[in-house]
């Protein structure tokens, strides 16, 4: 339960119809080892106390009489057990016949939710509710009776629980919406449906798309084994879905009784309060506590989340990608009546595939390669190895190249402002980047072109960059994509032109630097950054679950050890979090003030709408929390 994580599950017992002690200990059993195993929310298919195909006989006394009597003995029977479960059967309130969601925990029974969609064949025993919560009477107890009910959790208050019962999953104003609205996190599913074959969509399929539209979580449990077949079987499928992703799910017929994961309530709670939408009604929210204990981890956290891993899929991704960069850039360069795009090429992943995209944009214009200008401005720290990759990529391309060499400016520049240039420290560094900007924005004026930045999230993120020097552009191509993503995007690049490819594939090889202090004695690149700030890897995961969900420094941290545990010890994992927690929040008034570029993914720090941060904002509490891991 730390961090919003908690494990639920579907079941499928094994039923006989109209054999509701037998039933009930079935559920027993399945409570039990769910139980045993973590489980703190579990799910039973619609009906399950008497069997789902009892056809008439539901509404007989005697088996209506038999399914409380099967509830009561559950929930004697479960009274130690520490999770909520959801039970169905047949219950009579006020003379009519309802087909209900018992929501239990801890041997008590805390609220009855009837089902409001009646199916055909089962409108001649059941009735639908009213539209208003009422109360009932159960074992001496008086217990809420209604479809507007709502299970809260006092000891995890991201977790709000409501039942959504077969066929209304697929109403034309579902209940969930209003659940979601009013709070919900997750959805309980007991549904009853056959196993059919058709063109209609999967239940997967309805489960992801309402779990996305809702912000929340399903926990779907079909009815099995056990089932009249007499005119239909019964798959006894599970599914578990979050905010539109596949988490679990069983296929038709598996003899898997429980199937469980873990769902991220404060993961959903975060994208709700982006909804703007009315719950729509009133609401009866009945509280219950679960006890707090740390949930162990067996879903899938993505190490990547900037993009996928399929080869194919990262393949179309990359290339969806280019084609968001390429169509920004084309209209900038149109309606700033450009004659040339100009950029600073260093033989760097950002500089190359800044080119690539330009080359691309120019290409779609029908314009000429040389109105794309590329300028390499050798300095101290600049190698062989990244001149020589700028200067092939750029004939290969058929693009206008041109080099300045900037040491004498430099130099001057020290001259002017007293710096001694022995003395590598920011002021050295900066001034090599500034003078690049410099040389830049004044090669557009004089060939009346615009810059095109090169910079990207992940040292936006950083703020690796030099204020009003490489941080400064006309348009930034590379503003919203991490440097993880981006060797992807410059190797999909590589795989299509082998005419480039050699070029690249050693531009990928090379280690990332600014190339600000001079090479060792061999000629090799001393500036590294992945030294200084630390893995990129590590920053791209941390910038994601950040900025996407908000997520504390103690979740980021959790959530890392389960995901690249095996790549990074722990001290590495909780030493780079400080820094990109320090960076992050130190280098906010460099992004304050970024040039246009276009947004290709979910994150993006662009001070005009994607990301609103006040400059001198205190990092004190997460620092404070970093420094406790």
């Amino acid at each position: 339960m730390k961090n919003g994580f908690i494990k639920v599950a579907a079941a499928t017992p094994t039923v006989r119809v109209a054999d509701t002690v037998h039933n009930a200990e079935e559920l027993v059993r399945l409570a039990t080892e769910a139980a045993s195993i973590g489980v703190r929310v579990l799910v039973f298919p619609e009906l399950c106390l008497t069997g789902a195909t009892c056809g008439d006989l539901f509404t007989f006394d005697t088996l209506i009489r038999g399914a409380q009597d099967a509830l009561k003995l559950y929930l004697a029977k479960t009274a130690k057990l520490d999770l909520l479960s959801v039970v169905g059967l047949p219950y009579l309130h006020r003379a009519k016949l309802y087909n209900v969601a018992a929501v239990c925990h801890a041997g008590k029974l805390l609220g009855l939710v009837p089902k409001t969609v009646i199916g055909a064949s089962d409108a001649r025993q059941f009735s639908s509710p009213s539209d208003f919560v009422e109360e009932t009477g159960f074992d001496g107890e008086v217990i809420p009776f209604g479809k507007d009910l709502l299970f809260s959790c006092s000891t995890l208050p991201s977790l709000t629980v409501a039942v959504e019962l077969g066929e209304e999953l697929c109403a034309l104003r579902a209940p969930s919406i209003g659940y979601s609205a009013a709070g919900a996190t997750l959805i309980c599913h007991p549904a009853a449906f056959p196993e059919t074959v058709g063109n209609e969509p999967s239940l997967e399929t309805i489960l992801a798309a309402h779990s996305s539209r809702t912000k929340t979580a399903y926990v779907s449990a079909l009815c099995g084994y056990g089932e009249s077949t007499t005119d239909l079987a019964f798959g006894g499928r599970k599914t578990v879905v979050e905010n539109g992703a596949v988490l679990a799910s069983t296929l038709p017929f598996e003899k898997e009784e429980l199937l469980c994961t873990e769902i991220d309530t404060e993961r959903l709670t975060h994208d709700q309060r982006t909804l703007c939408s009315d719950a729509g009604g009133c609401y009866t929210e009945i509280p219950f506590a679960l006890a707090c204990k740390e949930t162990a981890l067996t879903r899938k956290i993505d190490a990547h989340p900037f993009f996928p891993t399929e080869k194919e899929a990262l393949s179309a991704h990359c290339e969806r990608i280019l084609a968001i960069q390429t169509a920004g850039l084309m209209t900038r360069i149109e309606r700033a009546y450009a004659k040339k795009i100009v950029v600073g090429i260093s033989g760097g992943l950002d500089s190359t595939l800044a080119l690539l995209v330009m080359v691309r944009a120019i290409d779609a214009l029908k314009r000429p390669r040389t109105d794309v200008l590329a300028v390499t401005m050798p300095c101290f720290g600049t190698s062989a190895r990244t001149k020589n990759n700028a200067t092939v990529l750029c004939e290969e391309l058929g693009v206008d190249f041109r080099c300045v060499d900037i040491f004498d400016a430099v130099n001057v520049h020290f001259k002017d402002i007293g710096h001694d240039s022995s003395v590598h420290d920011v002021t050295y560094e900066n001034a090599q980047a500034r003078e690049r900007t410099q040389v830049l924005m004044d090669i557009a004026n004089e060939c009346g072109g615009m810059v095109i930045g090169t910079g990207d999230l992940s040292e936006l993120a950083l703020g690796w960059a030099t204020y009003n020097g490489d941080h400064m552009s006309m348009y930034g191509v590379n503003a919203s994509i991490p440097k993880t993503l981006m060797r992807h995007i410059v190797a999909h690049c590589a795989d299509r032109d082998e005419k480039i490819a050699a070029a690249l594939r050693d531009i990928l090889d090379t280690p990332v630097s600014p190339e600000l202090l001079p090479a060792d004695t061999d000629g090799t690149i001393a500036q590294k950054t992945e030294d200084l700030v630390g893995p990129y890897e590590l920053h791209d995961f941390y910038l994601y679950y950040l900025l996407r969900y908000g997520f504390s420094p103690k979740k980021l941290y959790r959530m890392a050890k389960h995901a690249l545990g095996k790549s990074y010890d722990d001290e590495t994992l909780k030493k780079w979090l400080k820094t990109f927690v320090r960076r992050f929040f130190t280098q906010q008034f460099k992004r304050s003030c970024l040039p246009d570029g276009p947004r290709v993914g979910e994150i993006s720090l662009s001070p005009r709408g994607a990301w609103s941060m006040p400059s001198d904002a205190v990092s004190a509490l997460w620092q404070k929390e970093a420094e406790e891991l």
